[in-house]
């Protein structure tokens, strides 16, 4: 199992707030025992129990339980990560979601074996975005502050209130009334999961507040940060840069892929499984990431991103489109028209 991490800009800009807020600088590092020289390149990793460490310890010197949520709420996550930069440069925020999913582990690299930590999922008619952390309870701050960080990001870009729901699987703490503060809307607590309901329009919501020759720039900085740290890359890396110059071809099976990786289609089976994921979810992440830049682009046509993405009709890709997204192809170019 590979060691979880942080981006050394999350742990410097928590330490930030906290001097803000009182506590002692030196104090910080020392009881979380972080090397401050490890903190002045924002892209260095620190070890994730250290960060939780910090976290704590900054909460006891500044009495302030809720700076978790404070710190999701007040910090810039473009100050603290390429990943905040990457966003503001895409189209929508659709396409901001998927390169935030793509990108993840740059900022939190907790141990999802090769999944996604994002989800966008359908539940009884609603759209959510579910956090996918495996034992969240363990460590709540993190879905404080990734919440919070969410809300105030969303009401940057205009939405006055970004959540209709918030669902928590821990319990209620002392200072949930700055969570009803922060996101105006109902929260529930010892859920089934961590969860953001949104309006889907919210999705289509017009960014691009970067230009894409920057985010061009950004992208290439970031899949070198992101191979930095995949050096020991998972089954789901490679699988992923091989199904790359293969989708436009139609022939897209995990046979094809198992045969260039030299192994058998049960034994990438298992290593998949080990990493807590499949190859179809996989292929769709990867085709899902592929499409919304096509179509955010404007200068392919859906039949063209269908076939771009390895379908062999728009009708399958549409299809698939709307399961991944609650969109069709369509209405996602119409949308895109509508807030220009």
């Amino acid at each position: 199992m590979l060691e979880m991490t942080v981006a050394a800009g999350f742990a410097r800009g928590l330490i930030d707030l906290a001097v803000e807020k009182g506590a002692a600088r030196a104090a910080l590092t020392d009881r979380a025992g972080i090397n401050p020289v490890d903190l002045e390149d924002q892209d260095n990793r620190i070890p994730f129990e250290r960060y939780a460490t910090l976290m704590r310890a900054a909460k006891a010197l500044t009495g302030d339980p809720a700076l978790a949520l404070h710190f999701g709420e007040g910090i810039d996550i473009r100050e603290l990560s390429i990943v905040g930069l990457l966003s503001e440069g895409c189209t929508t925020t659709m396409e901001a979601f998927a390169q935030v999913n793509r990108y993840s582990r740059l900022t939190v690299d907790v141990d999802l074996g090769g999944a996604d930590r994002l989800g966008l999922e359908q539940r009884e008619g609603k759209v959510w975005i579910v956090d996918r952390r495996p034992h969240p309870n363990s460590f709540p701050e993190l879905t404080e502050s990734a919440f919070a960080r969410f809300a105030s990001a969303a009401r940057r870009f205009g939405l006055a209130v970004p959540t209709t729901e918030v669902h928590l699987t821990y319990k209620a703490p002392s200072y949930r009334a700055e969570y009803d503060r922060i996101f105006g809307a109902p929260v529930l607590f010892e859920c089934d999961w961590n969860a953001i309901q949104i309006d889907p329009e919210i999705m289509t919501l017009k960014i691009g507040a970067q230009p894409r020759y920057l985010f061009g720039i950004l992208c290439d900085r970031a899949d070198a940060l992101l191979l930095d740290l995949q050096r020991s890359q998972t089954t789901r890396g490679h699988v992923e840069s091989l199904l790359m110059p293969m989708l436009h071809t139609g022939e897209v099976n995990i046979d094809a892929v198992a045969a260039k990786l030299g192994v058998s289609r049960r034994t990438l089976y298992r290593k998949l499984k080990a990493e807590r994921t499949t190859f179809e979810t996989v292929l769709d992440a990867l085709r899902l990431q592929l499409a919304l830049g096509y179509l955010s682009g404007g200068k392919v046509s859906v039949n063209e991103t269908a076939y771009l993405v390895g379908f062999s009709d728009r009708a399958a890709f549409s299809r698939a489109f709307k399961r991944w997204t609650g969109l069709t192809p369509g209405g996602y170019v119409t949308s895109l028209r509508r807030v220009d």
